[in-house]
């Protein structure tokens, strides 16, 4: 028998069941976002935060990195880039001008770590004050792309304070807004141990739609893995599709918190950093289980501050070389913390002081552009010869080489470490590579 002369109703019997069931698995798996994802989230204590705040940091930003980076020598002796004079010519100059022009892509407003536990009415007034502020930013066109707030976790003792003061600060918010929802805001929901705390949230979150008469979804969150119990649950299994699952499509990203993890963990202090073993090993888990469900995945922080022991304005030359061997020991560990991030696959990190962002940008473009001349010939030869297996130098390339090299290409785009014209050398045309899918781009060229 061939396959040609099974019936219509037996060939229905035999895959119409495996239709629905990868339909199925299409919809749960629906790839990777096609969206821009923020190379970092610089978070701050909502005490803190008024309508300027984003230009303040940026500002910070520029100052520190002209004042300890004056020149791309400095930058690679300070980092020790491997990439060569003229690469690590191109990352200064992308550093330079990326802090010139949107030093401060993601920004949290912070009730939690960086805000603490203060009286009610202190915290009532903050979330009212903060929210006006944000409405001011965003009218004025001064906010980053991406912003939220970070309330407290879902807890027990924690809870109502925690919906008291997200409640006034959408309440004010959307007042302020004329009802409308900041584009790419989110609600960063920390410590979740339980699907019902994300649950909570999203009913709530729901009230709020039906109050203020938004769409329903309107408002999106995103979550912290910060301790155990979030990478495996009481039963022993992991609870992170569970997690997701509760969000009812509203979870945008899930971040980690090093510092509070780590510190589950038994790490002690000295140890507690974002390339310890015990990080590497939620980061697999995490993104075993959670990828390609559409959900952006984020490292930790670097709590190594970048700055010098000296803050007087007139400092001898002493303290002036002290201060600089400060920031540069800071900036170092940065770099070297992000380059590991996104050496397993994370291209999102937190940062919690402006003058980590030159290392951070110096980490993700060097990161990038040191692989492009290789990358791009690869991938431009393995397309010229419609995917068949290939040998470019000493390496083999076959088509899963083939996703991972576009993969490349994507992250680069997205975060700016290469531009449209560059991707040219491909072979690829920007239509195609905005296909996402390799698999896509040969069959599309086969139809042509």
């Amino acid at each position: 028998m061939t396959p040609e002369s099974i019936g219509s109703d037996e060939r229905t019997k035999i895959f119409g069941p495996l239709r629905e069931a990868n339909l199925a698995f299409q919809k749960r798996y629906p790839e990777d976002p096609v969206g821009r994802q923020p190379v970092h989230t610089v978070y701050g204590g909502a005490d803190l935060y008024n309508r300027t705040t984003i230009q303040k940091l940026g500002e910070i930003a520029r100052t520190h990195f002209l004042q300890y980076a004056p020149n791309a020598r400095t930058l690679t002796g300070a980092l020790d880039l491997t990439c060569g004079p003229k690469i690590a010519e191109q990352v200064y100059r992308r550093v330079k001008q990326k802090l010139a022009t949107e030093a401060v892509e993601d920004f949290r407003i912070d009730f939690e770590d960086g805000f603490g536990n203060r009286g009610d009415e202190e915290e009532d007034e903050t979330a009212r004050f903060a929210a006006a502020e944000l409405a001011a930013s965003l009218k004025d066109g001064t906010s980053s792309p991406f912003i939220g707030i970070r309330i407290k976790p879902f807890t027990e003792d924690l809870r109502e304070r925690s919906v008291r003061t997200l409640d006034l600060f959408l309440t004010t918010l959307l007042r302020e807004t004329g009802g409308a929802v900041p584009e790419n805001f989110v609600v960063m929901l920390p410590k979740v141990t339980i699907p019902e705390q994300i649950t909570a949230l999203v009913r709530f979150l729901e009230v709020i739609e039906r109050a203020h008469k938004l769409s329903a979804g309107s408002l999106r969150m995103e979550m912290m893995i910060e301790q155990t119990q979030a990478i495996f649950d009481a039963s022993g299994r992991n609870p992170l599709m569970r997690f997701l699952d509760a969000a009812e499509g509203r979870m945008k990203a899930v971040a980690f918190g090093t510092y509070d993890y780590t510190a589950h963990v038994n790490i002690t202090a000295k140890y507690q950093t974002m390339s310890h073993p015990a990080c590497d090993f939620a980061h697999h888990v995490t993104r075993t289980a959670l990828g390609h469900t559409g959900v952006w995945l984020s490292d930790g922080a670097t709590n190594v501050m970048p700055v010098g022991p000296h803050r007087d304005p007139d400092l001898s030359d002493i303290e002036k070389r002290e201060n600089r061997e400060a920031v540069h020991r800071g900036w170092k560990e940065s770099y070297d913390h992000i380059r590991h991030s996104l050496y397993i696959g994370l291209f999102q990190g937190w940062d919690l002081n402006p003058a980590q962002l030159p290392a951070r940008y110096a980490a993700v473009y060097c990161f990038f552009l040191e692989s492009y001349a290789d990358a791009a010939e690869r991938l431009r030869q393995f397309v010229d010869r419609s995917a068949r297996a290939t040998l470019t130098g000493d390496v083999f390339d076959d088509a899963a080489t083939g996703q991972g090299l576009l993969n490349y290409f994507l992250a680069a785009l997205n975060c700016g470490a290469i531009t449209e014209e560059d991707t040219k050398a491909t072979g690829l045309t920007l239509e195609e590579i905005r296909l996402r899918s390799f698999y896509r781009i040969l069959e599309k060229r086969r139809k042509a």
